[in-house]
């Protein structure tokens, strides 16, 4: 494993990545910063030091927002030299040892984990919340999405798109997985969801785990990748940037047809009225820094009606995956910074376009909607334009 790690001596130490950094902005010591990390893989690979709880801290408290990739200028992958480095760690990293059997057991058998989610909502899940083991308890939805049906047929096909659920889409927010498929059928789209879908296996990767990670990437590839499809969609970035970016270094091939939602839909709206209303929009990290997606997501807001206010210092909010789960401090910290920047817009609604990053923002940001992109979407051109009314929707 240690000879799979990114050739770490090309790192100059330079020290661009530090600016883009969000743990090394909230506590601004050498070792959490994303220079420093390197630094310290590079000791661990040659031998000056061993693998101790202070390193594994170190290592696993990186955000894995990618950040600080784009801005090295001699190319260094820091992102998966840390997912490399934390699977040399794993076994000695005692902290993260029953979320990883969690984390394991959840993504083998994530209708039970749902069912049992469900039984202990009303008792466990605060229990656990009371006792920091789980930083906040989720809102689960009545049952997961609906997967009666594989395909979804329109009248006047102009295609055909596959969706990736995702785990937090079929377990969390399924309402959004169903806003998705009428937008598709709206615009003339027949939908796919296909049997055998698994977790992309991010949350594997970010805890060590790669072997489990891979072997969920080549489930995924069997099953998406024979399909005849325009696209394979996903409403969270995370796992559009794990198909279409990571498993390629993961398993050797990836999803190329994996996209954003922004991406696909932003060439075939054209633009609604004015609503009256103005929105703030918060970028997911895995969409801006991973997939390089910053302008699609606005001009679709433009066109949805809606006037676009920015954020003065956007950043990451610190949902981070499982990182809220065993960073809590830092989390909480870089949430209130985005709840602070959000305030300061005065805007009257807020959008992203990640179900983690809904789930953080609501956790804080309780004087306004928070929406996700395909939320927003629909309304304007599916409820909006059924009704032939031009009314400012009722946030």
């Amino acid at each position: 494993m240690i000879n799979s790690l990114p050739d770490l001596s090309q790192c100059v130490r330079c020290g661009g990545c530090k600016a883009s950094c969000p743990t090394y902005q909230e506590l601004p010591q050498e070792a959490m910063s994303a220079r420093g990390r390197i630094m310290l893989l590079r000791a661990l690979v040659s031998g000056e030091i061993k693998p101790s709880a202070a390193l594994n801290d170190r290592i696993f408290s990186c955000i894995l927002c990618g950040a600080c990739s784009g801005s090295c200028p001699l190319g260094v992958d820091i992102r998966e030299a840390i997912y490399k480095g934390r699977s040399i760690l794993k076994e000695t990293d005692r902290a993260r040892k029953n979320l990883r059997s969690a984390v394991k057991f959840a993504t083998r058998r994530p209708d039970l984990t749902f069912k049992m989610m469900k039984m202990g909502r009303a008792l466990v899940l605060p229990a656990l919340a009371r006792r920091g083991i789980i930083p906040f308890v989720p809102e689960l939805p009545a049952a997961p999405l609906r997967k009666d049906r594989q395909v979804f047929t329109v009248p006047r096909k102009r295609g055909r798109v596959a969706v990736f659920t995702g785990c937090s889409i079929n377990y969390l927010f399924p309402q959004l997985g169903d806003s998705l498929i009428h937008v598709l059928q709206r615009f003339g789209y027949e939908v796919v969801l296909p049997k055998g879908e698994t977790c992309c296996g991010a949350p594997l990767r970010s805890l060590g785990l790669e072997e489990e990670a891979a072997g969920q990437a080549r489930k995924n590839l069997r099953v998406f990748g024979r399909l005849k499809v325009d696209a394979v969609l996903s409403l969270c970035p995370t796992c559009t940037f794990t198909l279409k970016t990571e498993y390629p270094k993961m398993i050797g091939d990836g999803l190329e047809k994996a996209m954003d939602i922004s991406v696909f839909f932003r060439d075939k709206i054209d633009a609604a009225g004015d609503i009256g209303k103005t929105a703030t929009y918060h970028d997911p990290c895995h969409l801006l820094h991973g997939l390089e997606v910053k302008n699609e997501p606005r001009e679709i807001i433009r066109k949805a009606g809606m006037g676009l206010i920015e954020q003065a210092n956007p950043g990451c909010c610190g949902f981070g995956g499982l990182h809220c789960f065993t960073y809590r401090d830092f989390s909480e910290r870089l949430l209130q910074d985005r709840w602070r920047g959000i305030a300061d817009t005065k805007a009257e609604a807020v959008v992203t376009s990640c179900p983690g990053c809904l789930l953080q923002l609501n956790r804080m940001v309780n004087d306004r909607p928070v929406l996700h992109l395909i939320e927003l979407i629909e309304e304007a051109y599916c409820f909006r334009a059924s009704a032939d009314s031009q009314a400012p929707a009722d946030y």
